[in-house]
């Protein structure tokens, strides 16, 4: 039964508290119709953004890495059109049965492919897209476009592969490309604050491609795709849909660069060290000026397949080498110089009086000094010779009397300023300097005096002497122009897309050896012409170590070496070499420059484990000479053969190859 309120003060008691309720009804609604709003009018914008971006997928577009080309602009690095397999974390729904469809389309262990996925998801969250394969051929992108129907988050991306036109020829030089590691990342980001690098990001890992990171790296663009919920494209291009906020960005290719290299030079140097000859080390050509024209490793490592279908396996044969292929031998190892070095020997004697043109030794072939026997590499000796017969024949006896009486410290003062033991300086990175000794040094670094015996194996390029190819380049070169010592170059221009230049390289003097030095060094132009004569002879003289190596219309000057790779005693230094284990075996040396009146170039030839100086590193040097002359001055080499075939060389019985 209803009971109604009659009591006038009852019902103004409950209308107080209606009144109340009214209140708060309408508080609330004024707060609800503030905050929305505020939501559309205030926010209107950004929240529309954020709705936009959960819709509109936004793609990086990687730009181009810029050309690289010989001197004569042929191309020694470009890029290719490529396809690249991805997968967006959020929007996969079955990561096992993804991951087995990708596998068994792209050749790939599915058990690798999620693990792969799930290290990403933990370490950089859901929402950043993850490379599973590049280079994707023909039919893996076909069978992955058919596939990615029915595979949520998989996707597809056009891309340019980096190419290497000559495969491992050159690859310690030019360098490789590969993603940039999570280390890396804030490394790179803030030596290049002007530059935005991202996980997955390509960049240059060493050689050029790492030194010139900055100029051949462009600016990525951004594309805005429209996509459903499984992160697929579901629309074309509309300003309608996408807005004045996602407006595509096109990539701008990285600057384009040209080097000092030949690629004719280049390809004859590789084709006699790695291919014709196949020796282990490296080889250098570099023109009077400074200009780098080859450069050659053996062993090598193609860098395509960084660039594409590098696997463990053949990363671990890389880097398992025994012979380091990865290594830049031309500037990165050091090696004892052997009898290159008696080049120099000879400049400090003669400058310092020691010797004359005229002063002779007698070599029997064995010179007792202390308690212990020296050996010349002829075992007879060699006669009385001087300061010519010496560097012609390599006569070691003459070397170390020369170096006992100069002393470790003369020896220095003026071998220093040739540049070895330091480094060139040329434009690359992680150049190792050597080491030329001096008292000062082994005081300082084995708190011991220098000993007198040191000076013999110093003096014939030996003891704790080491030195790279390039060094040994630089100081021939400097020897051939008479004191003019240069910085070795191999960057030539840096040009825009529309082939302005940006930047250019010239030549430079760094010092002249004639002209008075800080230390009151300098070395008069008549000791010059003396040991240009003495390293002209040791290819075209009657007795020369690398007689066989002579080219007919051009003289070559040089000096062949070897270099221990362990110390002998006195029965086994006149051991046939050939005979012993490859690792044991010495390295081979020839360092010369031509022509021998004015030299245009420079080349040095280093050939590990070859036994000889003449036949492991001459008979390469000759067919890089000859490549060059046969290009530039062809004429030379005509009017040559028109005057008379070139004679059959026999070299004379008692000049053994050293």
């Amino acid at each position: 039964m209803s009971q109604y309120i009659s009591d006038p003060e009852e019902v103004k008691e409950l209308y107080a508290r209606f009144r109340l309720f009214h209140y708060a009804i309408a508080f609330t609604a004024l707060t609800l119709m503030a905050r929305l709003w505020y939501l559309q009018i205030i926010e209107g914008s950004n929240l529309r953004e954020f709705s936009e971006k959960n819709r509109i997928k936004q793609v990086k577009m990687a730009a181009p890495r810029g050309l690289v080309t010989d001197r004569e602009g042929r191309l020694l690095i470009e890029n290719h059109p490529g396809f690249e397999a991805f997968v967006s974390p959020q929007y996969i729904e079955d990561l096992k049965s993804t991951s087995e469809v990708m596998g068994r389309i792209l050749e790939l262990d599915p058990a690798k492919i999620e693990q792969k996925i799930i290290k990403s998801r933990k370490q950089n969250g859901p929402f950043v897209e993850i490379k599973i394969k590049s280079d994707l051929s023909r039919e893996e992108v076909f069978r992955l476009k058919r596939a990615r129907i029915d595979l949520p988050g998989v996707d597809i991306k056009e891309t340019t592969v980096r190419f290497y036109p000559l495969g491992p020829n050159g690859s310690q030089l030019f360098g490789y490309v590969g993603e940039i590691s999570k280390s890396q990342l804030p490394i790179y980001n803030r030596l290049h604050q002007d530059l935005q690098f991202d996980q997955g990001d390509l960049i240059g890992k060493s050689g050029l491609e790492e030194l010139l990171e900055r100029d051949l790296r462009g600016t990525d663009g951004v594309q805005f795709l429209q996509v459903d919920a499984f992160g697929r494209k579901t629309a074309g291009r509309s300003d309608a849909i996408y807005g004045e906020n996602f407006r595509d960005v096109e990539p701008e290719p990285g600057l384009n660069v040209q080097l000092t290299i030949d690629m004719d030079l280049q390809i004859a140097t590789w084709k006699s060290f790695a291919e014709t000859h196949k020796r282990l080390g490296g080889a250098v050509m570099m023109k009077s000026n400074g200009e780098i024209l080859a450069w050659v490793n053996f062993p090598s490592f193609d860098p395509n397949d960084f660039s594409t279908k590098m696997t463990p396996g053949l990363w671990s044969q890389i880097v398992n080498d025994p012979f380091k292929p990865l290594r830049n031998k031309v500037i990165q190892d050091t090696y004892p110089p052997g009898s290159t070095f008696k080049a120099f020997v000879a400049i400090a004697g003669i400058q310092e009086k020691v010797i004359t043109p005229t002063s002779t030794i007698f070599c029997s072939g064995v010179l007792q000094f202390g308690k212990r026997p020296w050996h010349d590499h002829l075992k007879g000796g060699h006669g009385a010779v001087n300061v010519f017969d010496a560097l012609e024949r390599s006569c070691n006896i003459f070397f170390f009397k020369l170096g006992s009486n100069l002393g470790i410290d003369r020896m220095h003062k003026y071998i220093s300023k040739f540049g070895l033991g330091a480094k060139t300086g040329i434009d690359l990175n992680r150049e190792n300097g050597g080491l030329l000794p001096s008292d000062e040094w082994k005081r300082k670094e084995k708190g011991e005096p220098w000993m007198p015996g040191e000076n013999l194996s110093v003096a014939i390029g030996g003891g704790s002497l080491s030195t790279t190819p390039l060094q040994l380049a630089v100081g021939y070169n400097a020897i051939g122009l008479e004191g003019i010592v240069v910085r070795p170059f191999v960057l030539k221009e840096v040009k825009d897309l529309n082939d302005r230049s940006k930047r250019k390289v010239e030549p430079l003097v760094l010092r002249n050896l004639q002209e008075t030095q800080p230390d009151g060094t300098v070395i008069s132009e008549s000791t010059f012409k003396i040991v240009k004569e003495g390293l002209r002879r040791v290819v075209n003289g009657n007795r020369g170590t690398a007689i066989r190596y002579k080219i007919p219309g051009v003289e070559i000057a040089g000096k062949t070496g070897t270099a221990q790779v362990r110390g002998w005693s006195a029965t086994e230094i006149h051991q046939t070499c050939e005979n012993l284990p490859l690792k044991l075996r010495h390295h081979g040396w020839f360092i010369a420059y031509a022509p021998a009146d004015k030299p245009e170039v420079a080349v040095a030839v280093l050939a590990e484990h070859s036994c000889h100086g003449g036949s492991g590193a001459g008979i390469v040097a000759k067919d890089m000479f000859l490549a060059y002359f046969q290009k530039y001055h062809p004429d030379l080499l005509k009017e040559a053969e028109k005057k008379m075939k070139a004679p059959v060389v026999t070299p004379p019985p008692d000049a053994p190859e050293e």
